[in-house]
C-alpha cells in the first residue's frame, strides 16, 4: 500500500523545506510527496523541487490544489498535509496498519498545536473530542483517504473555505473515520498572532456561517481579513 502525501502551498517558502525534509523518510520508504502550489510569488516552488517527487501548479484555493494533487498522485491512499504541520515519524505505518486492521477507508490524526500555552492544550482536547464525536475532521488533522473512496465522493467540493468539513460530511455518510491517537503537530502561529479568544470566536463564526449556508467565498474573505 503506497501513500501519496499531497501538500497545498501558497507562499510557504520560509517553511516548505523544513516540512519536506522532515518527511523525507516517507519518500525514502517508497511513498510519494506531491506539492500542489497555488501560484506562489516567493521561492516555494524552487525550494520544494529537490525535496518532492512532483511539484505541480494548480488554481489558487486549497480544495482545487488538493484535487489537482490527487489527480497527479499514484498512491493507493491520499494523505492531505498542511505545509505548517508535521506528521508522526511512523505516520506511514500508522495509516497503513490502521486501514488494514479497521477496514476503514478514511481517517485522520489527533492534533497538537505547536505553542506552549496552557490554553492551547485545552483547545487541542476540545478539537480532538469534537472530531471523534462528530466524525468530522479538519485539515489540520491530516485527512487520509483511500483513492477509490476519494474518487467515489468526487474529491473535495470546490469551495473557497471549509472544504475539509464538506468532504468529511460526504465521507461520514459512508463510514465513520479511523481516528489515530498519535498527533500531527500543527502551527499555532495564527492563534498566537491574533489572540486565543479572538481565534476561537472566529472559528465558531465560520463554522456557524457554513452550517447556515453562507457563501464560502464570503467566509474566506472574513477568514483572510482577521
Amino acid at each position: 500500500m503506497r501513500l501519496s502525501i499531497i501538500i497545498p502551498t501558497l507562499n510557504e517558502g520560509a517553511i516548505i523545506s523544513t516540512l519536506l525534509t522532515a518527511i523525507s523518510g516517507l519518500r525514502s520508504a517508497g511513498h510519494e510527496i506531491i506539492v500542489a502550489d497555488g501560484g506562489s510569488s516567493d521561492n516555494t516552488v524552487i525550494a520544494a523541487q529537490p525535496l518532492a517527487d512532483k511539484v505541480i501548479t494548480a488554481e489558487t484555493g486549497r480544495a482545487r490544489q488538493m484535487n489537482t494533487g490527487a489527480r497527479a498522485a499514484c498512491g493507493d491512499v491520499l494523505v492531505f498535509l498542511h505545509a505548517d504541520s508535521f506528521l508522526p515519524s511512523n505516520a506511514n505505518d500508522l495509516i497503513i496498519s490502521g486501514i488494514k486492521k479497521s477496514g476503514k477507508s478514511w481517517g485522520k490524526f489527533d492534533v497538537q498545536l505547536s505553542g506552549g500555552y496552557l490554553i492551547l492544550r485545552i483547545v487541542e482536547i476540545m478539537m480532538n473530542w469534537r472530531s471523534r464525536l462528530s466524525g468530522i475532521a479538519t485539515g489540520d488533522q491530516c485527512l487520509f483517504i483511500c483513492r477509490e473512496l476519494f474518487d467515489a465522493v468526487g474529491g473535495f467540493p470546490d469551495l473557497a473555505l471549509m472544504e475539509d468539513i464538506a468532504i468529511s460530511s460526504l465521507l461520514k455518510q459512508r463510514e465513520y473515520p479511523l481516528c489515530i491517537r498519535e498527533k500531527v503537530i500543527t502551527s499555532s502561529r495564527r492563534w498566537e498572532r491574533q489572540g486565543f479568544m479572538r481565534t476561537i470566536l472566529l472559528m465558531w463564526r465560520l463554522r456557524l456561517g457554513f452550517l447556515l449556508g453562507e457563501d464560502t467565498q464570503r467566509l474566506a474573505q472574513v477568514y483572510q481579513q482577521k
